[in-house]
């Protein structure tokens, strides 16, 4: 080999060792730039991630606080709400109070009360037409036995003296018949009664051939004459529901 030929050699071995020493050198920062990356990159995904779990915990709490919020304008109204029904029944206790004491004056004024309305029943049955005479006049004297009684209370009391008037004035729209015996001229005739309310008290014979009304001025029963017959007959029926109710011609005597 010629003198030439082995520099040449030389010289391309040594350019080839420089070419690797150089590509050497330039590697290593590029991978030092490479790691930086990466490692700037998992940092910045450690921040996005904690930036995520700050802002969730954001929401988290700003909704918290407007529920919170929203509970203590509810609480408010029913607070509101609480109060005013607190007013409302100190309202009422005073209003009992003020009933409690005056019960007792009350009692004082309601007991003669009741018994006149009882003695004023007993006058208007005893005026009235005398239909049931026996029953009303009991019911009369039961009231007085319940007044002088301990065991009852005074608003019971009151109730039943109401109750009564509350029957007689029913009879006034009552359409009833019975059967009974009237004293004629020292006879005793078997007769049917009807009654309308308190506008007619009539009664007939069974046979038919005789009728009487009740004159409540005289207090005792008036035969009718033939015409009134059938009528009185007819009342009876539609006392009894035989018949429907319709206008009838009779003489009416009611109480004064």
């Amino acid at each position: 080999m010629s003198v030439k030929i082995r520099k040449s050699l030389v010289a391309t071995a040594l350019v080839g060792a420089f070419a690797f020493a150089s590509s050497n050198v330039i590697a290593d920062p590029l991978n030092d730039v490479q790691k930086a990356g990466q490692t700037i990159q998992k940092a910045a995904v450690k921040s996005q991630t904690k930036i995520d779990n700050v802002y969730g915990q954001t929401q988290e709490l700003i909704a918290e606080y407007r529920s919170i919020v929203d509970e203590t304008e509810l609480m408010k109204v029913y607070n509101d709400h609480v109060a005013r029904l607190v007013a409302d029944q100190n309202a009422s206790i005073a209003s009992f109070d003020r009933q409690i004491a005056t019960i007792d004056n009350t009692k004082q004024n309601v007991v003669p009360l009741m018994y006149r309305m009882i003695d004023t029943l007993e006058q208007f049955i005893k005026a009235d037409v005398p239909f049931n005479l026996e029953t009303r006049l009991g019911r009369v004297e039961r009231l007085r036995e319940i007044m002088a009684s301990a065991s009852v209370t005074t608003s019971e009391k009151f109730r039943q003296v109401l109750e009564a008037y509350t029957v007689e004035t029913a009879y006034s729209s009552a359409v009833t018949a019975s059967q009974g015996t009237l004293d004629v001229d020292g006879r005793s005739i078997n007769v049917d009664i009807g009654r309308l309310g308190r506008i007619t008290y009539v009664a007939q014979s069974f046979d038919l051939k005789h009728a009487w009304v009740w004159d409540n001025n005289t207090k005792q029963w008036k035969e009718l004459g033939e015409e009134y017959l059938k009528p009185v007959k007819e009342v009876i029926r539609m006392a009894r529901k035989q018949a429907t109710l319709e206008l009838v011609k009779l003489p009416i005597f009611g109480a004064e």
